[in-house]
């Protein structure tokens, strides 16, 4: 375990004057608000996945691909834009990942087919990848005190919360007076402010830029990730588990993944330094990170369904009641900085995945008719405790990794979030789809074709529904209802048993925060001296 666990609590210094310490909370902000525009179109389009497969009338996996292709993509391309950051300035990535985002906004605003649709949200993606790593290394870089930065840490992800929050509350109110398209152009407004702001006030921050720069090694984590995700979304999809198209891209994925580790450990100069891995703390805290996400993401995605299409709930009202979770999310990030000095990392992680499988176990009491109290405690129990667990775990990740590897602490982070919520909206839907179609294949009156496109989405039976008509038409709605309130149950236990699963993996986290010099000397001691010189922040 590391040193971290057993070393006394040093007292956490603060070492800059004030004139630093102001610069250094105005940075904030503007990184605040880059990771605002990134969870805005995370959460954004949740609630607008009826509209979108009324309109565009995606199949199953298409409607899996709109709706992930853009955390997948995310993931695919961290690594690489983190360490294009290290070399040619990270300020100068971010804002090129504006430009990118806000063009694409535009594209998906106005698909007009669903393979558009996936198109302009891979470009969100690439976007969101060249944004989301830079704003984590310039906060380990302009924060170099762990006290601070742990503050600072739980304001970024109470903004983190707010998007959640925000997201689904604007994406409703648009949904109730324009078309579905307009829930992405909300991103332009933003990004034409966050372009000249970040300009002005965003300080310059690189590496030394020596070595070569390893795009095949990025290139064959791509692949990598592409192939497991779609053998998991072909496996939700219905097909066959040993279709060759199911486990060709499984059997793929995991041989890149694992080549591209074999080459980062012979690589003279790597993109990740995979010696990070080696401290307990830092693997562990990735760890939790991709089973947080792995519930979070995929029980948003499906709650917002079952308010929608089991309780009939508006889009607005839809996201009216998501909205505790997100709220609730936002404090526990307002106050995880005195969680984790009083808790430590190991109990405070451990708390929040225990406090969340107990939301999701008593979600499972959800059924036909609307259960407002029930969804009230179990949404804020959610948000607290996911947001409990992923504070915790990336103050961790980020306090272990040397400062002047920041970079690539930052890359492997976001893509542990991103790669969790990818598969989690995956392996959930799966779930799901397995739990709710083999329970409309005997539908009285309804014929077998229909009942397996029916199978597909909930949405879909409820379009078949309605063209059958009379006593079949209202039968089929009526299964299709109950079926899906059944899968329901089915993910949420599976998501419990991941959370639990999370709460054991945290047993092996740092028993206590540790600061100041005893930080620094562990570091010494456990990590030797990385390959790349300090990286060097200049105004």
């Amino acid at each position: 375990m590391s040193g971290t666990t057993t070393a006394a609590v040093r007292p956490c210094r603060r070492t800059a004057g004030a004139g630093a310490a102001a610069n250094r909370w105005v940075v904030l902000v503007v990184l605040c608000v880059s990771l605002l525009l990134v969870a805005l179109d995370a959460t954004v389009l949740h609630v607008a996945v009826p509209a979108v497969t009324e309109d565009l009338k995606p199949g199953a996996i298409e409607l899996l691909w709109i709706v992930d292709v853009y955390p997948l993509v995310c993931a695919s391309l961290l690594i690489l834009f983190g360490t294009l950051g290290d070399r040619v300035g990270r300020r100068r990535v971010l804002l090129l990942g504006y430009g990118l985002f806000g063009v694409a906004s535009a594209v998906a605003a106005f698909a007009q087919t669903a393979e558009m649709l996936i198109l302009a949200r891979a470009l969100l993606g690439v976007g969101g990848a060249m944004i989301m790593p830079a704003t984590l290394s310039i906060l380990r870089q302009v924060f170099p005190d762990r006290r601070e930065r742990a503050l600072a840490i739980g304001i970024w992800s109470a903004v983190a919360a707010v998007g959640a929050a925000v997201g689904p509350l604007l994406g409703g109110f648009l949904l109730e007076h324009f078309w579905w398209g307009a829930v992405f152009l909300v991103n332009i407004p933003l990004m034409l402010v966050s372009l000249p702001v970040g300009r002005i006030l965003l300080p310059e921050s690189r590496g030394d830029g020596c070595g070569p720069w390893d795009v095949t090694g990025a290139l064959m984590a791509a692949g990598g990730l592409f192939g497991v995700v779609l053998g998991v979304k072909r496996l939700g999809g219905g097909e066959a588990p040993a279709s060759v198209f199911t486990v060709l891209p499984l059997l793929a994925g995991a041989a890149l993944l694992v080549l591209f580790v074999r080459r980062q450990r012979r690589h003279p100069h790597p993109l990740v330094d995979l010696r990070m891995f080696r401290r307990p703390a830092f693997s562990t805290s990735v760890g939790c990170i991709v089973l947080a996400m792995l519930a979070l993401v995929g029980l948003e995605l499906i709650a917002a369904q079952y308010l929608q299409l089991v309780l009939g709930l508006s889009p607005l009202q839809t996201g009216l009641r998501l909205l505790p979770l997100t709220v609730a999310a936002m404090a526990a990030g307002l106050a995880g900085a005195r969680m984790l000095r009083r808790f430590g990392p190991r109990r405070m992680v451990c708390f929040g995945f225990c406090l969340t499988a107990v939301a999701v176990l008593t979600l499972t009491a959800m059924g036909g008719t609307d259960d407002a109290p029930l969804l009230l405690a179990g949404f804020v129990l959610l948000g607290f405790g996911l947001e409990t667990t992923l504070f915790g775990a990336y103050e961790s990740m980020l306090s272990e990794a040397p400062a002047d590897q920041a970079g690539g602490a930052a890359a492997v982070g976001e893509t542990s979030y991103q790669l969790g919520a990818g598969i989690g909206i995956a392996l959930l839907g799966s779930v799901m789809n397995a739990a709710y179609a083999p329970h409309l294949r005997a539908v009285p009156g309804v014929p077998r074709h229909a009942s397996d496109r029916a199978g597909h989405s909930l949405g879909e039976a409820y379009d078949i529904a309605g063209r059958l008509g009379g006593s079949a038409g209202e039968a089929l709605r009526r299964a299709a209802r109950d079926s899906f309130v059944h899968g329901l149950h089915v993910t949420l236990l599976v998501s419990a048993g991941l959370l639990l699963l999370g709460a054991v993996m945290a047993l092996r986290l740092p028993r206590v925060m540790q600061c100041g010099e005893a930080q620094e000397a562990v570091e010494a001691v456990e990590l030797p001296a990385p390959r790349e010189a300090e990286s060097r922040v200049s105004a």
